[in-house]
């Protein structure tokens, strides 16, 4: 028995991305029926690639040298098949002549009874050899899809007819048509954009941001209307790459899901099926199941329109739209033959599921997923907020309050312990939150989530190291005072330095460059608010002078000098509160936008 992941592994330009990886997508059988690579888009019409072989005649066993040439081309597919039933399966099997830029594959039950690339490698001449089997029939023709580039192939190129030494003369020779190998509708162009009319009564649409006009150049639309047996769907937005959406019976993207992709062709706009599976490239279907395709590209604006049945229940991973699903909307950049890049921020996620031909709705959905965005809000509350009020606390309110006392402890102390501790709790829920929503470790995140782990040890490390410190007087005191200070200080550079990179990932994505620079203000006005107090303390040390005169000596105390610094103290502590406050709103009504 016939391995599947072997005929994957070889029949690569199937369903090739950007690398030469082939996907074990189920696809393959039905490939090696069909001829057709999964890359969406129709085959070119007039082959420029010629099969030629040494003999027209044969007897079971006998070799016969088989030759593709001609322009470039990265991949190919050959097989043999009864010149009287050419869809029937291959026949006879294939030997190699150079292993390196050639491989043989099974289609179905029958061993080597293809021939593929191995590489992506431009080449222009393929040399095998078939091999006639026991049974084979009369008369074989020798059919080949090549490929040039991902979205410029031919399909089934007829090649030479070779007969049976006892065979008579085929006299109806059956070659492949244009008419026969042709993957999509006609398609027409649209001539004025979408609008909202029906939107909510009519139709169920969404639309990011909530409520926007399609008419507008920041405006992503999806809708979906009902008519009779089938849906018309059209979907916009600011895209000169490409626009999809996908249906999925869950929140996590590449599960199965159904996806529906316009992608730009230079300036040519192709519609096309595909299914997602994992974090691997869209797997294009070779058939297309829509109708009435249409599209338009103005100003930067993609739009595509086009209906599909209901219910499809010949096609295999197409979802009966009369079921309730997840429903992504993703853009993203393509290069010019077609290729899919993958999408540079988190697709737009309705909030639950919904059946779109159902009560018609007018909804939007998010780009960051709830415990993303709770992930990130807790974190700018704990280390924007809690954290900073309470360093600056300690590190200058000890001699204003250290004659007030709170619950029995001097007021600052209570203060920078109920802020650090409120931190630390933050911290823990926030830090829990990304892997509930995963599932586990993150390996899409870069050094954000090594960093994190690490805020998130010397978080808990230092309330602990605070519980075991010595008496105000005894020996080991400053070696604590030191690991205390320098391991707050680490935290709090490694929090700040985490929130950045966090800001730009994905999964919560922060308008750009607004979250940069608003990030590099707040730091900007903690940095300015210590300086300040800082040299206002060192002012204050100036005022402590032994003056001796007439040998009197007149010492002003250093209590006495922080004490006439309360008053600018408290005001600088009540207008940093503020600052973090506004800072703290801005990012949270950020986060709540995404």
């Amino acid at each position: 028995k016939e391995v599947p992941g072997l005929a994957v592994a070889v029949w690569m330009f199937i369903c090739l991305y950007t690398s030469v990886d082939g996907y074990p997508n189920g696809k393959v059988k039905e490939a090696c029926t069909s001829m057709i690579p999964c890359h969406g888009g129709s085959p070119q019409l007039v082959p420029v690639h010629t099969i030629t072989v040494n003999g027209t005649r044969f007897k079971p066993g006998d070799r016969i040298e088989v030759h593709l040439f001609g322009p470039d081309f990265e991949g190919f597919f050959l097989q043999a098949r009864d010149a009287e039933h050419l869809d029937s399966p291959a026949v006879g099997s294939f030997a190699l002549a150079d292993r390196k830029i050639s491989q043989v594959l099974s289609c179905g039950h029958i061993k080597n009874s293809a021939a593929s690339q191995t590489s992506k490698v431009k080449k222009k001449h393929i040399k095998v050899y078939w091999i006639a089997p026991e049974d084979a029939p009369k008369h074989v023709q020798f059919l080949a899809t090549v490929v040039k580039k991902y979205k410029i192939f031919w399909v089934k190129i007829p090649g030479p007819i070779v007969s049976q030494s006892n065979a008579l003369p085929l006299t109806t020779p059956l070659h492949p048509t244009s008419e026969a190998i042709s993957t999509s509708h006609p398609i027409s162009y649209l001539s004025k954009p979408f609008n909202a009319s029906g939107c909510g009564s009519t139709k169920f649409c969404i639309r990011n941001p909530s409520s926007c006009d399609p008419q507008s150049a920041s405006c992503f639309f999806l809708s979906f209307q009902q008519k009779n047996s089938s849906v018309l769907i059209e979907m916009s937005g600011p895209s000169e790459g490409y626009l999809a959406f996908a249906l999925s019976r869950d929140q996590w993207m590449g599960s199965g899901d159904d996806a529906y992709l316009c992608v730009n062709e230079n300036h040519h706009v192709h519609i096309s099926t595909a299914y997602l599976e994992g974090r691997s490239p869209p797997v294009m279907d070779s058939e297309n199941p829509l109708e009435d395709v249409s599209w338009r590209l103005v100003d930067g604006v993609l739009q595509c329109s086009f209906q599909r049945s209901i219910h499809l229940s010949t096609y295999k991973g197409r979802f009966n739209l009369d079921g309730s699903y997840y429903i992504f909307l993703a853009d993203g950049e393509a290069s010019e033959d077609g290729q899919l890049h993958k999408h540079h921020r988190q697709p737009l996620i309705t909030n639950g599921k919904y059946n779109v031909t159902g009560l018609p709705q007018d909804i939007g959905g998010s780009r960051s997923p709830r415990y993303i965005k709770a992930h990130g809000a807790l974190m700018f509350v704990a280390w924007i907020t809690t954290a900073s009020t309470g360093v600056i606390v300690a590190r200058f309110f000890k001699p204003v309050w250290s004659q007030s006392f709170l619950f029995g402890k001097e007021m600052w102390f209570q203060v920078h312990r109920m802020f650090m501790l409120t931190t630390v709790m933050l911290t823990g829920i926030s830090f829990v939150l990304p892997f509930i929503y995963r599932g586990g470790w993150s390996q899409q995140a870069g050094f954000h989530p090594y960093l994190g782990c690490t805020v998130m040890a010397l978080t808990v490390f230092q309330p602990l190291m605070a519980g075991c410190r010595p008496s105000r007087h005894a020996p080991r005191r400053q070696l604590f005072n030191w690991l205390h200070w320098s391991t707050g200080t680490t935290v709090r550079i490694l929090a700040v330095v985490t929130m950045f990179l966090g800001m730009d990932l994905p999964a919560l994505n922060l308008p750009d460059p607004w979250d940069t620079y608003t990030m590099t203000g707040f730091v900007a006005w903690h940095v300015g608010t210590d300086v300040l107090l800082e040299i206002h303390s060192y002012w204050l040390v100036r005022k402590v002078e032994v003056i001796e005169e007439d040998r009197v000596q007149i010492l002003q105390s250093l209590t006495s000098a922080e004490a006439e610094g309360r008053l600018f103290k408290q005001i600088v502590l009540t207008v940093y509160a503020c600052g973090n406050a506004v800072f703290l709103i801005a990012f949270l009504a950020a986060i709540s936008q995404i």
